[in-house]
C-alpha cells in the first residue's frame, strides 16, 4: 500500500520512535510536510501560564508524526 491511502480516520500502527507498537486513528494529515497528527499517539506535554481567567494548567497535546513512520492496520 502506499502512503497516499493514509487518510483522516484510518487506522494506523507506528513502526518506530517512543511510541513503537501503538496503535491509533489519524485525526489530521499534512502532505505538504510528510506529517500525520494520530489521537495517543506522540504526546506532549504544554505548561500553560495562570490568567485571571483561569488557572495554570498542564495539557496534553498530540504532536505530528512523520508518515514514514506509520503503517495502515
Amino acid at each position: 500500500m502506499s502512503k497516499k491511502s493514509i487518510k483522516k480516520g484510518s487506522d494506523i500502527i507506528v513502526l518506530s520512535g517512543k511510541d513503537k507498537g501503538a496503535k491509533g486513528v489519524v485525526m489530521q494529515i499534512d502532505r505538504d510536510k510528510n506529517k500525520v497528527v494520530v489521537s495517543g499517539v506522540n504526546l506532549y506535554k504544554r505548561h500553560m501560564k495562570p490568567t485571571k481567567e483561569r488557572p495554570g494548567e498542564i495539557i496534553l497535546k498530540e504532536m505530528p508524526k512523520d508518515l514514514s513512520n506509520i503503517a495502515l492496520v
